[in-house]
């Protein structure tokens, strides 16, 4: 039992020597993973004319189909993520004031630009329709 305990005192007194930290002065060879940037695209459904009531459909894969029926000008925009997606837009007059010059326009704008447009000029209540797919 006595040379257990000097063998154990000796080991502890051995123990006890000075701590060394190393303080690296590269960088390590680990990958740092790579930040990847989220870029949000504004799109906007716009109507626009001198039509006193309106009927308006609209879709993305986000809302579904949305139809509402208001005066103009009309203007409905959001925000995504995604790098492309399907965009339609209708617009159907429903009420022109008395006037001279009819006027009836329907848009989609993405980031600003127009993406697709259609235009009419008479007082005929035909539905202008535009869609299609866009893409970052």
């Amino acid at each position: 039992m006595r040379t257990f305990l000097a063998a154990l005192i000796a080991l502890s007194v051995a123990g006890c020597g000075d701590t060394n930290v190393w303080i690296p002065t590269a960088p390590s060879d680990q990958a740092t993973p790579a930040v990847v940037a989220v870029v949000k695209s504004t799109i906007s459904f716009r109507v626009f004319g001198n039509a006193s009531q309106v009927r308006i459909r609209y879709s993305t894969p986000i809302d579904g189909l949305t139809q509402v029926v208001t005066s103009l000008p009309y203007t409905n925009t959001f925000t995504t993520v995604d790098q492309s997606m399907f965009l339609s837009l209708e617009g159907t007059p429903l009420i022109y004031p008395v006037i001279l010059n009819p006027f009836f326009s329907v848009q989609i704008v993405t980031d600003g630009v127009l993406f697709r447009e259609a235009t009419a000029n008479d007082f005929t209540a035909n539905t202008l329709s535009v869609s299609g797919t866009w893409r970052r």
